[in-house]
């Protein structure tokens, strides 16, 4: 599988010419209108992720690449005291007489849908709440503090303030002036990606090649998926759709039946071989995760996650086998201070099994920097079990 590619490099709209030149393409996701009155439900626990990556694909980010590190945050309902933004639930959205379902879904999402320009880059976001917070992709902010965002094509270009990013979920906020946001727009309001099912009803909004609020429909093609993150770390739990997004859509939702946001777009995959363009598999960020991360966002407070400093891979190449060979340990890291090395084969972390190499970042993701765990691993045939304590992964090299 090949490195994620850098679609947003340049001028925006010289940036985006050459990519549809190229058939390179880009995710996107907007979210969903708040329905009134709705029940606030708390943040999904994580699901075991139920299959890896297809190899030969070439995922491609929007914005920024980075290698693949051990490492993987999943929402586990606000271990860290934050508590999460609600989830509402709400019905599915009826079409009027002569109206496609898409449509209506279209109409009532898309006013909430926003396009967020930089110096170097152009992608999508979409409104939250009345006070102005806009949520994105991190690699369409990138290291901006500052945005340009727009209501729609002939809307007014308004300065928008970056208050927090996170590369590890690709996430970013965006706030402007409340009394800037045009008469009439609802807010899009966030589904728990936890109810989230194979074949539901998928709906994209986002600004693809700078076409402004472009829909595209589709279903979710797969869950539990994991893409690299801009910083090389694993983002788990992500939704997969076979609702065409390209470059310009990072950034935008990915909406459900009922037009709420059931992920915000962020990769989509090529065959690496010639293959130009959308081939249906696109990847968002589960509602979930960023439930949990965008208020910590707001607040400009840096999201603290374990790290345990490997790569790892199978113990087979069929996979057959079970286990996480360690590949690589990072020098003076957390891991090779509690004694890890190259060759080993980590059977257990934390007490959990390890079926697979993503086991290893799941099974550390509810606990904190500072924590010590037990890693049970084989070396040379016989089974140690080493105390590592974890480091924080924004200190990571």
């Amino acid at each position: 599988m090949g490195s994620p590619r850098h679609l947003w490099t340049g001028e925006w709209r010289a940036e985006s010419d050459q990519s549809r030149d190229d058939g390179a393409t880009a995710l996107h996701r907007t979210p969903p209108p708040r329905p009134a009155g709705a029940p606030e439900e708390p943040p999904a626990p994580p699901r075991r992720r139920r299959s890896t990556f297809v190899l030969g694909l070439l995922v491609v980010l929007l914005a920024v690449g980075g290698g693949v590190a051990a490492g993987v945050y999943l929402l586990d309902g606000g271990e860290d005291g934050t508590d999460p933004l609600p989830a509402l639930s709400s019905r599915p959205i009826r079409p009027a007489t002569g109206e496609t379902r898409a449509g209506a879904i279209y109409a009532a999402a898309s006013p909430a849908v926003v396009s967020v320009r930089t110096t170097t880059g152009q992608g999508t976001g979409f409104l939250i709440d009345d006070r102005g917070t806009v949520v994105t992709n991190y690699h369409v902010v990138g290291d901006s503090s500052h945005v340009v965002v727009k209501f729609g094509q002939d809307g007014a270009s308004i300065d928008g303030d970056v208050l927090g990013t996170d590369e590890s979920s690709d996430l970013a906020v965006v706030s402007i002036e409340s009394d800037r946001i045009p008469n009439g727009v609802r807010p899009l309001a966030f589904a728990d990606s936890r109810n989230v099912a194979v074949g539901d009803f998928a709906v994209a909004i986002g600004n693809p090649f700078g076409l402004d609020r472009t829909v595209t429909e589709g279903i979710v093609s797969g869950l539990g998926r994991s893409i690299t993150a801009p910083n090389g770390f694993e983002i788990d739990e992500v939704i997969q759709t076979d609702a065409p997004i390209n470059p310009g859509n990072s950034g935008g939702p990915l909406l459900d039946s009922g037009g709420r946001v059931i992920g915000v777009n962020s990769q989509i995959a090529t065959s690496g071989m010639g293959q130009q363009g959308n081939i249906g598999i696109g990847f968002a960020v589960p509602s979930n995760t960023a439930r949990q991360i965008v208020p910590q966002l707001q607040r400009g407070e840096r999201v603290s996650r374990p790290y345990l400093g490997i790569r790892t891979s199978p113990t087979s190449l069929t996979g057959s086998s079970q286990g996480a060979r360690v590949v690589d340990v990072v020098r003076d890291g957390p891991a090779a201070r509690g004694g890890l090395q190259r060759g080993d084969v980590i059977t257990r972390v934390g007490g959990m099994g390890v079926d697979e190499p993503a086991d290893v970042a799941r099974n550390i993701s509810g606990d904190q920097p500072g924590d010590s765990i037990q890693v049970e691993i084989e070396r040379n045939g016989r089974e140690q079990t080493l105390d590592v304590t974890l480091g924080d992964r924004a200190d990571a090299p």
